[in-house]
């Protein structure tokens, strides 16, 4: 049996994990490759079972049934035209103010937010509503595009979010406090993006000109019909998810049921259910998921390895040793989430990361809930942070060519709303109760 310190683990698993990743192959092979390989030259033969084992514990994780659950949700209502409804009557009502379609924009995307939870369909369905009603209009094509892809990444902070749910399986944490835990952080980013873009519009009035009034000359009774319309159906799905989880009446796995039903009911009820979308949906819905599990295996074999050779400990011992205390920690730990986002999609840098850092919390004695949400915060950037950069390549694949919407001018549109994600961060280490305020709130644990 090869001897290989715990140094060398971790200049192999961690060097070979960069290069693999400026390689351009797959997150889930190149970690799951480094695994077997490290693990082969640490373990020989008994490398295959501790691998399995790794691998069967996490496919037989519970709260993960919730995951399959809201994607399909998710999938549901982006084809049952909520989103049209929303943009549509919040367009009547703000659409005069300077800079209207941007709130609107990033209100529709928090809304959504509460009901969807998937990156793809949010930014998509904003990209295909949102940004071509600013850019016809003569909003700035920049900030108009960096709104689209920041209020739809919302829908992976704001509860319900696959991202949580993972989050909370890999740290040991309580998923439900952990969903409630989100809340306030999601809509204090969503608040720091509709002030910037306000303030913005008013100091460079041709950035957002108002929609003339003839666009929008509906009666205001008519106006608030229409309003009250289009926010029943998102107001019955979130209470059918979180609501439920609140009052104690149902874990997240059995609510995310619910939401899936809910979902359906509603799409029923605006007349854009088939058989062709539910089988549509359902293949969209294995797909994803089986990403989502082919990444998370891998890296759990790969974090298994890493662990038992003894890097893990090193990690830990190094981010300590830094200058500052628990805090210097704490920098450290959000500045390499903050540069793996740069290149790992969320999902390897949660399966990867969190495993390891989690040990890391626990000896520094920061609330574990608390800094999770603030590591889910700082992962907000890595949907916007090229070259990787989901958001960015999603809304420049889904934008009408007519637009001739360019990734240099949806990047430079970005750049504002990370550096806000960043200064969200600094607020909720300054004002921690705004992670901790509701969570304890909530009715089950």
């Amino acid at each position: 049996m090869i001897e290989l310190t715990p140094v060398t683990v971790a200049i192999i698993m961690l060097g070979g994990l960069l290069i693999g990743v400026f390689s351009g192959f797959p997150v889930g092979y190149i970690v799951g490759f480094l695994g077997i390989a490290v693990g082969a030259i640490v373990w020989r033969e008994q490398v295959g079972q501790i691998i399995y084992i790794r691998a069967f514990s996490l496919m037989i994780s519970y709260p993960l049934l919730a995951v399959p659950l809201f994607v399909f949700m998710g999938t549901v209502l982006e084809s049952s035209g909520i989103v049209e409804r929303l943009f549509d009557v919040l367009y009547l009502w703000l659409g005069g103010f300077r800079g209207g379609l941007l709130v609107v924009t990033i209100l529709v995307g928090t809304i959504m937010a509460a009901t969807v939870g998937i990156i793809s369909a949010s930014v998509t369905m904003l990209t295909l509503v949102a940004l071509p009603a600013m850019v016809k209009r003569g909003y700035n094509r920049s900030l108009a595009a960096g709104a689209t892809c920041a209020s739809g990444v919302l829908g992976i902070l704001i509860p319900p979010s696959i991202m949580i749910i993972l989050y909370a399986d890999m740290a040991g944490v309580p998923p439900v406090r952990l969903l409630f835990a989100c809340f306030i952080p999601g809509f204090l980013l969503s608040g720091l993006y509709i002030m910037y873009v306000i303030i913005r519009s008013l100091l460079e009035p041709h950035i957002g000109p108002p929609v003339p009034i003839e666009e929008r000359a509906v009666p205001f009774r008519t106006k608030t019909i229409r309003l009250f319309t289009a926010l029943v159906p998102p107001a019955i799905l979130v209470m059918s998810v979180l609501g439920v989880i609140f009052f104690g009446i149902a874990p997240p796995t059995e609510a995310a049921g619910i939401g899936a039903f809910a979902a359906i009911l509603l799409a029923i009820a605006y007349r854009r259910f088939s058989w062709a979308i539910l089988r549509e949906v359902m293949i969209l819905t294995i797909k994803l998921c089986g990403f989502i599990f082919l990444v998370g295996t891998m890296s759990f074999a790969f974090v298994g390895v890493f662990l038992g050779a003894g890097a893990g400990k090193l990690l830990t011992e190094m981010v300590l040793a830094m200058p500052g205390g628990k805090w210097g920690a704490f920098a450290m730990i959000q500045f390499i989430i903050f540069m793996l986002g740069f290149f790992i999609d969320w999902i390897g840098i949660v399966f990867i990361m969190v495993p390891i850092i989690t040990p890391i919390v626990k000896a520094v004695g920061f609330d574990p809930i608390w800094f999770s949400a603030l590591v889910m915060v700082n992962l907000q950037t890595a949907f916007m942070t090229p070259p990787f950069a989901m958001a960015i390549y999603i809304c420049k694949g889904a934008a009408d060519p007519a637009l001739n919407m360019t990734v240099a001018e949806i990047i430079r549109g970005v750049v504002p709303f990370v550096i806000l994600i960043l200064v969200g961060m600094l607020l909720l280490v300054a004002y921690p109760e705004l992670v901790t305020w509701l969570p304890d709130r909530v009715l089950v644990r």
